[in-house]
């Protein structure tokens, strides 16, 4: 029976160093000698894509190399779930996670690594008050829990990034980096990311996202109008726009939806001659562009003979064709048949929608001044205290998501700067309006806000929470006939369940004592099981049936893909019924995948019960058996 530890490699989080190690072993085997790689050997396998040049077009900064190794760096934190905080715990599908973003990126890499269809982010704009996520290299869970208040701070501070720092720029640019770069292994081969960013930092952002998503994958900069009406108080311009920044994870592979038509574009098409076909508009048959077979003569059904097109320009189709269309009734001549020909095009006919534009008006997609309104509409005085600068209206993200997801799937966006919750706001009104089965990811840090009242949450991840209750209320009560996903299940960032093995040299008898129950105090049966999804890379919101079985709780997750039973304390008499239960409960189960079985190691009452219960298991084929 093999244990799980908390520093081990197969079931830790990703190790994104040992993965592109082994996918270089697939592609270059000739390049390693003794596991080691040998860059003159790779260097010549590669031939001239290797660029040795000292000089190089891109983005340097002083940190890079820091920031790089930062997003390479597994965690050593997991989730713990909080059923209390959340919504439809029991049949949702939607997350919303608590912590630094940094490490929680790293943690759902195993379960939804090329996963998500959208990733959507409003990071911090780097206006000298933006909160940045401050990164500690060698312990970045107990650092995050210090800034929080979580644990003893040692008066450490959340600090803002000042225009007066000497690395303004840098710094920025320290955090977003690995976070983009975990991001991108996230993304499914046919998704997008959408960023938004203002002015001042979407050049930098720009050469970020091409060392990261590679500039092949850029798809557009959309202009946003945030406001609707200029400030008069701007010293040089009035700013009345911001940008969205798109990549794919493969530019030839991502497609968008089409957008659907405007009202406006749907009053184009008349039918003044009550076709059968339905509602039309007429366009030119004509064109300047000369062509050899487009200057015949045309008879109007009044009996008036064209010899031509206007001065200067060409029939597109030839005189055969023309005809054609002629007599399936697809050309106008006018209400009196005396007009020069136009082309008939039917509505029914036309591609089914619009192509997006990159520049995106406030009356379609909504304006800060909106966005801050939504929220305290929702908050009431609860969030009347809480200043956003640069709000994002929940129109602008249903474009977005209208973009970059579908309706018929289970397409999981994903928003790691979280903020109030405007993404899985959006969402739900989303699908609630086009019956949509989207999902969404939430990761936001618990950042401190100023309390006004007793009612007002005490940060930013609460204030969010709360948000996304009361509008999936709202949803409810403006469709009643709508029974999709508004729920969400709250996890929030902690060091492992797993204890590590560090023991004090002063005092290893101590040390072996207290390592014999490798789970840390305080810790619950379901804060372990949660843990065991992460690190057996299954979905935080798969399905878990649970039984009693020789009066222990066991659990079946996704359909037999993990069987656990995380009881304090077997007997060696209840090793038998326990273990044949759970083989019943695997064969019932038929999973497709291999069945992982975990129990705790010192649930045991010796190594002989513990050794009789997995030699029964892999009598019947369960030989994949782990204690932790």
């Amino acid at each position: 029976m093999k244990k799980i530890a908390a520093n081990d490699p197969e079931t830790g989080s990703t190790d994104i160093v040992a993965d592109n190690l082994e996918r270089l072993k697939v592609s270059f085997p000739d390049a390693f000698t003794e596991g080691k790689i040998d860059f003159d050997v790779l260097r010549q396998l590669l031939g001239d894509a290797v660029d040795e040049r000292e000089d190089k077009y891109g983005l340097n900064w002083h940190g890079k190399r820091r920031a790089r190794q930062l997003a390479l760096t597994p965690s050593t934190g997991t989730l713990r779930p909080c059923p209390e905080d959340s919504v439809d715990w029991d049949r949702t599908r939607n997350l919303m996670i608590e912590g630094d973003n940094l490490e929680v990126l790293k943690l759902l890499q195993k379960s939804y690594a090329s996963r998500v269809k959208l990733i959507y982010i409003d990071p911090p704009y780097n206006t000298g008050k933006d909160f940045i996520y401050p990164d500690n290299y060698h312990d970045n869970i107990r650092h995050y829990l210090a800034l929080t208040g979580q644990i003893d701070s040692e008066n450490r501070r959340l600090s803002s990034n000042t225009d007066a720092s000497g690395r303004f720029h840098t710094d920025w640019l320290n955090m977003i980096y690995p976070r983009l770069k975990l991001a991108r292994d996230l993304l499914r081969d046919d998704g997008a990311i959408f960023v938004s960013i203002a002015d001042h930092e979407v050049h930098n952002l720009r050469y970020a996202m091409d060392d990261v998503f590679g500039g092949e994958n850029f798809v557009a900069t959309v202009v946003w109008q945030k406001i609707f009406s200029p400030k008069n108080s701007a010293r040089h311009f009035s700013e009345d726009h911001d940008y969205v920044v798109v990549y794919a994870r493969s530019g030839v592979t991502w497609m968008p939806h089409l957008l659907p038509r405007t009202k406006r574009m749907e009053d184009r098409y008349t039918n003044p001659d009550n076709d059968p076909r339905g509602p039309w508009t007429s366009g030119d048959v004509s064109a300047r562009n000369y062509y050899s077979q487009g200057t015949y003569p045309v008879t109007c059904p009044s009996g008036r003979v064209i010899l031509g097109p206007p001065n200067g320009r060409y029939w597109t189709i030839t005189e055969e064709r023309f005809e054609e269309l002629d007599k399936d009734g697809r050309i106008w001549w006018g209400e009196d048949g005396n007009n020069v020909p136009r082309l008939k095009r039917f509505l029914s006919e036309v591609q089914d929608g619009r192509v997006p534009q990159t520049l995106w008006h406030h009356d379609e997609v909504g304006h800060t001044q909106e966005a801050k309104k939504e929220l305290l509409a929702l908050m009431d005085a609860t969030a009347s205290h809480v200043v956003f600068d640069t709000p994002k209206p929940t129109r602008l993200v249903r474009r977005i998501l209208q973009i970059a997801t579908s309706t018929s799937e289970h397409d999981i966006t994903l928003d790691f700067f979280a903020g109030t919750g405007s993404t899985m706001d959006a969402m739900f009104r989303q699908n609630a309006e086009d019956r949509g089965n989207r999902r969404c990811i939430l990761v936001q840090l618990p950042e401190p806000i100023t309390k006004s009242n007793d009612r007002s949450p005490e940060n930013i991840a609460e204030l969010a929470k709360e948000r996304l209750r009361r509008a999936a209320n709202k949803i409810k009560e403006e469709n009643p006939m709508f029974t999709g996903d508004v729920g969400f299940r709250v996890f929030k960032l902690d060091t492992s369940n797993i204890r590590a093995w560090n023991p004090e040299p002063s005092d290893l008898d101590g040390a072996l004592l207290a390592g014999l129950d490798h789970i840390e105090p305080g810790r619950t049966e379901q804060d372990i099981l949660y843990e065991l999804l992460l690190k057996l890379g299954l979905d935080l919101c798969v399905p878990i049936e649970t039984r009693t079985i020789a009066s222990k709780s066991v659990h079946a997750v996704g359909a037999g893909t993990l069987i656990a039973c995380l009881d304090e304390a077997i007997t060696g008499n209840e090793v038998e019924p326990l273990a044949l239960g759970v083989v019943d409960w695997y064969n019932e189960l038929a999973s497709a995948d291999e069945t992982t079985v975990v129990f705790r190691d010192n649930a045991f009452a010796d190594d002989v019960a513990k050794t009789n219960l997995a030699a029964i298991l892999e009598q019947h084929s369960l030989t994949n058996v782990r204690s932790l």
